[in-house]
């Protein structure tokens, strides 16, 4: 399991099996949830048990550093292809 970084008591990470959208996982104390990155906006796609205020963290945290998740999404299943800035 990929990590790409650990902030604020969160963990974001990938499965060495993934499939595109490009998504990155989250897992806090009290639960996981799942977003999705793409060229415009980072998505929540579900929340298991995450509180409203590690939801709003894990997305401030991957809107910031969205061109990092991409990257190491990338190095690790070999994609040259990176998300375009508007």
């Amino acid at each position: 399991m990929p990590e790409i970084f650990r902030l604020f008591g969160l963990r974001f990470y990938f499965y060495s099996r993934e499939h595109e959208p490009i998504h990155v996982h989250v897992k806090s104390a009290d639960g996981k949830a799942k977003f999705e990155i793409n060229d415009n906006a980072v998505v929540m796609v579900y929340n298991k048990g995450m509180k409203s205020k590690d939801i709003r963290c894990a997305e401030m945290v991957l809107e910031e550093n969205k061109e990092l998740a991409v990257a190491k999404w990338n190095e690790y299943f070999g994609n040259s292809e990176m998300l375009e800035e508007d």
